[in-house]
C-alpha cells in the first residue's frame, strides 16, 4: 500500500478517545511490544489495538477494506492508522505474529473494569459462568484448523459471565478439539459452570466436585441413573423430578460422587439437568440452565454486529489476536454504554458512535480548513499592506 500524505496536525475524536479511555488512560501493558530488528515498528501496539477496534466497529469484512479506509476515510486516516501509514505486507505480518500477549493483558484488564461498572444480576444464584464452543469457518490454507475432509474450522471456547453479561475467558483450538477440558481452565473454585449436553461426562462431574467447582449441565434423557434419595416435588410446578443420584452404569462409568438431577418440562419438552448445587431450589436450577441461553445471544450479537468471524488472519496466533480484538471492542462498548448512558450495549448505540466519529472528523477538518483560509487571507493582506507602503 502506498503511503499517504497526512495533515500537519492529526485529527482528534473526543468520542473515540472517550471509548478507548479504559485502555489508553487507565492501563499500561506489562509487556512492551518491541521491534525484532533494527528497523522501528511500522505499527505500534496502540496502532494495532485501534486498528482492530475500528475494524470491528465499522463492520468491515476484510483486512483489505480496513487498509483502504486508512487511505480514503478521513477519520481512519487521521485517528486510527499509524502516523506514517503502513504497507499491506507489514499490516498482515503484524496481525499474524505480534501483540497477542499485550492484547491478553488488555482483555483481562477490561474484564475487571467492566465488572466494576456493570450491576450484578442473579446474585442469589451465585457466580454463573456459561461455557460454550463456537466453530469458525476457516480456509483450506489454514492447515492447523483440522475439522473434517475437505473443510477447515477453528473453535473458540468462551467463558461468559452471566451475572454481568460479558465474556471472561477465551481459548482457541482446531475444530475437532473437545470442549470439556476447558471447563477447568475457565471457572474458578466456588463458581458454577452452566453447560449444554456436549459437556456431559461422569468422570468430569466427579473431578469438578472434588475441585469444589460447581456445575449445572443438561444431560441426555436416556442416561442411566441410580436414585440415592428423593426430594419432594411440587405437583403444580414445571419440575417433575428432583433426586440425588449416581449417573452411569456401575463398575463401568458410574459417578463416584453423588449429584443432584432435576427434570422439568417446558412446552411439552423434558429437560434433565445434572448439578452439584444442593443449595438451590429445583425451580432455581431450571432458571440457571435457562440463563445459559445468554451466551448464545452474545455469540449472535457479537458475530452479526462486530463481524468477528470475517477473517483478517490465517495463523492460529493471528486468529486469536483478531478474536481478542473483537472481545476488547465488545467490552469497551459495554463500559462506554454503562458509563455514558447507564444502559447495556446495543446496536443503536454502536451506530450512534459511528456517526459521532464521522462527525468529529468532519468538524475537525472544517476547523483546520477554516484556519488555513484565515491564515492565507492574513498573508495576502500583509503582502498588500507592504506593497502599498512601498508605493
Amino acid at each position: 500500500m502506498r503511503s499517504f500524505k497526512r495533515l500537519k496536525q492529526r485529527l482528534k475524536s473526543g468520542v473515540f478517545n472517550g471509548m478507548l479511555a479504559p485502555v489508553l488512560k487507565r492501563f499500561k501493558p506489562e509487556t512492551i511490544l518491541e521491534s525484532r530488528g533494527d528497523r522501528p515498528l511500522q505499527m505500534t501496539f496502540d496502532d494495532q489495538l485501534k486498528a482492530l477496534i475500528f475494524f470491528h466497529l465499522e463492520e468491515y469484512s476484510s483486512g483489505r477494506e480496513l487498509l483502504q479506509a486508512f487511505e480514503q476515510n478521513d477519520f481512519a486516516k487521521e485517528c486510527v492508522a499509524p502516523p506514517h501509514g503502513i504497507k499491506k505486507s507489514a499490516f498482515f505480518e503484524a496481525i499474524n505474529t505480534r501483540g497477542l500477549e499485550q492484547l491478553s493483558e488488555v482483555f483481562n484488564h477490561l474484564v475487571k473494569e467492566a465488572a466494576g461498572v456493570i450491576p450484578t444480576e442473579y446474585a442469589n444464584l451465585g457466580n454463573l459462568i456459561a461455557i460454550d464452543g463456537s466453530l469458525i469457518d476457516a480456509v483450506l490454507s489454514m492447515e492447523w484448523a483440522n475439522y473434517q475432509s475437505g473443510a477447515k474450522k477453528a473453535k473458540a471456547h468462551i467463558g461468559f459471565d452471566i451475572n454481568r453479561g460479558i465474556p471472561r475467558k477465551i481459548y482457541l483450538t482446531d475444530g475437532n478439539e473437545g470442549e470439556r477440558t476447558f471447563v477447568d481452565k475457565i471457572i474458578d473454585k466456588g463458581e458454577t459452570a452452566v453447560m449444554d449436553r456436549g459437556y456431559q461426562c461422569n468422570a468430569h462431574f466427579d473431578a469438578w466436585q472434588a475441585a469444589e467447582k460447581h456445575f449445572v449441565c443438561r444431560i441426555r434423557e436416556k442416561t442411566r441413573k441410580t436414585v440415592i434419595r428423593e426430594n419432594a416435588v411440587n405437583p403444580d410446578s414445571i419440575i417433575f423430578y428432583d433426586n440425588v443420584v449416581l449417573l452411569g452404569t456401575k463398575d463401568i462409568n458410574q459417578t463416584e460422587k453423588e449429584l443432584r438431577l432435576v427434570g422439568y418440562r417446558v412446552d411439552s419438552k423434558n429437560y434433565w439437568i445434572a448439578t452439584s448445587r444442593q443449595d438451590l431450589t429445583a425451580e432455581e436450577v431450571a432458571q440457571v440452565y435457562k440463563l445459559r441461553w445468554n451466551i448464545e445471544t452474545f455469540f449472535g450479537w457479537w458475530k452479526r454486529h462486530l463481524k468477528v468471524y470475517h477473517l483478517i488472519a490465517r495463523s492460529e496466533y493471528g486468529l486469536l489476536v483478531q478474536l481478542l480484538g473483537g472481545l476488547i471492542t465488545y467490552l469497551l462498548l459495554t463500559i462506554y454504554c454503562r458509563e455514558r448512558h447507564q444502559e447495556p450495549v446495543s446496536i443503536a448505540r454502536v451506530r450512534e458512535l459511528r456517526n459521532q466519529m464521522a462527525n468529529d472528523a468532519a468538524a475537525e477538518l472544517q476547523k483546520q480548513r477554516t484556519r488555513k483560509r484565515r491564515s492565507s487571507y492574513k498573508i495576502v493582506r500583509l503582502k498588500l499592506i507592504r506593497r502599498n507602503a512601498k508605493t
